[in-house]
């Protein structure tokens, strides 16, 4: 059945947030969980070609959990290293035309992770229907640091001059430009724990008590439902 949602936003960011108490509840390893979660991406993906939504962003690993406990990390890396291993080979993303990207300081990751990313990013960056985002090793005050000191170095070679800088030339050397319309956490957390802290200044936000491998096609439903009904207004 086509879906008769109207207005249903252009660009969706989703904190991936609830993997561990999930495993935690089904009396699992806590890290058992974002194996799980992985396999949920998948389900979201088909429900975002679905509805016509054109972008999506994951926050799949956050700057602060590189102090989660070593062997959980490295665990995290290898659900990473799946992941990422059936995207390199995925017919799909030529099929519908979808461009992977991948944003935050993955200069951090262990090289082998950003051979993967930079393959799959060379392989999609002419596609132009849906765009995927995935946030890892990313902090948005830390985007917003690396945007600034990119300016910096313009002003030092006079490329810039200082009264220049405004709003739009700050955006442009962000990892990401685009600002979602709408920003999806599950988990119970009613916070954004520093997720594109500059591009979410007018979506709209929507907390879940589910955990993310929880998160169902009716929860991502009744999630465009709710934002098909509100009126945006952007401080006017």
């Amino acid at each position: 059945m086509e879906p008769t949602i109207s207005n249903v936003p252009k660009h969706i960011g989703i904190i991936l947030d609830g993997n561990r108490r999930f495993a935690k509840k089904l009396m699992a390893k806590p890290w058992k969980g974002h194996e799980w979660g992985a396999d949920k991406i998948e389900h979201v993906l088909e429900w975002c070609r679905e509805y016509h939504i054109p972008e999506l962003t994951l926050y799949v690993l956050s700057l602060e959990n590189f102090n989660r406990p070593k062997k959980e990390f490295d665990y995290l890396m290898d659900v990473f290293r799946k992941t990422f291993k059936k995207l390199e080979t995925d017919t799909r993303i030529e099929e519908h035309d979808i461009k992977l990207r991948f944003i935050g300081r993955t200069n951090l990751l262990p090289e082998d992770l950003q051979e993967q990313m930079k393959k799959i990013t060379a392989r999609t960056k002419n596609h132009t229907h849906y765009i995927i985002n995935f946030a890892i090793a990313y902090g948005g005050r830390a985007e917003v640091v690396d945007a600034v000191q990119k300016l910096a170095k313009e002003v030092q070679t006079g490329k810039v001059q200082p009264e220049e800088i405004n709003e739009q030339s700050i955006t442009n050397h962000l990892y990401m430009q685009d600002e979602p319309d709408l920003i999806i956490r599950t988990g119970g957390e009613k916070r954004l724990s520093n997720f594109l802290l500059w591009q979410n200044s007018y979506s709209e936000l929507i907390f879940l008590d589910v955990m993310w491998p929880e998160f169902d096609k009716q929860h991502f439903v009744q999630c465009l439902e709710d934002y098909s009904q509100r009126q945006r207004r952007f401080g006017q």
